[in-house]
């Protein structure tokens, strides 16, 4: 009964941090978190973490390469509070400091399959010129204190933000019971490839 009557579905995010275009900066690293509602709950896998220092190649003057492993597994009885990925990168200033580069967020993909997002990140700034010098002189850039601020959007109308930089992300994801509780993420066309015996959708986007 349990298996034909769910109380829950599941969502599977596979995929990874895949790199960084911030033409100005190099040696930096990012860090991650998951933001979700009050009816998700993380069943396994991790929900935050941090990749590698990496700095520009040779053969792409303005690419950074991660590659990091995204893989976690959520569990919810609604689609409300839907996942969301916050990045935020890190990098020496001119004084050898470890400064924010940009903060950006995307939610997960709703629809099964393989996807690949392009995050636009943002920096704060200062408020008046002598902030910003100040700011730069003693190497303490304004910065959130929580970064998952920037998926939930509250206060942020008041922040004064500069566009910087962006991060790819390449998903891969599988639901399961969402059809069974009433809830249809796949489009019309193809037919969703799912297993018979797992109840796994995989679908190809």
């Amino acid at each position: 009964m349990a298996a034909s009557n769910p109380s829950v579905f599941l969502l599977t995010v596979n995929g990874q941090i895949e790199g960084a275009n911030f033409p100005e900066y190099d040696n930096l690293y990012c860090k991650y978190c998951f933001v979700y509602g009050h009816d998700w709950a993380p069943s396994s896998g991790l929900e935050e973490g941090i990749t590698q220092i990496t700095c520009k190649g040779t053969q792409s003057s303005h690419k950074l390469i991660w590659n990091f492993p995204l893989e976690t597994t959520f569990k919810s009885t609604n689609p409300s509070g839907w996942p969301q990925l916050v990045v935020s990168v890190y990098g020496p200033d001119v004084f050898g400091n470890d400064v924010v580069r940009g903060y950006g967020a995307t939610h997960i993909p709703f629809t099964p399959g393989q996807h690949t997002r392009t995050i636009p990140m943002f920096v704060p700034e200062p408020t008046w010129r002598l902030q910003k010098f100040t700011s730069w002189l003693l190497g303490r850039r304004p910065e959130y204190t929580d970064p998952k601020v920037v998926a939930q959007g509250e206060g942020r109308e008041v922040t004064r933000v500069r566009s910087q930089g962006f991060v790819t992300v390449s998903f891969h994801i599988m639901t399961k019971d969402m059809k069974k509780l009433g809830y249809d993420t796949g489009p019309s066309g193809p037919v969703n490839t799912q297993s018979a015996t797992s109840g796994w959708s995989t679908e190809e986007q």
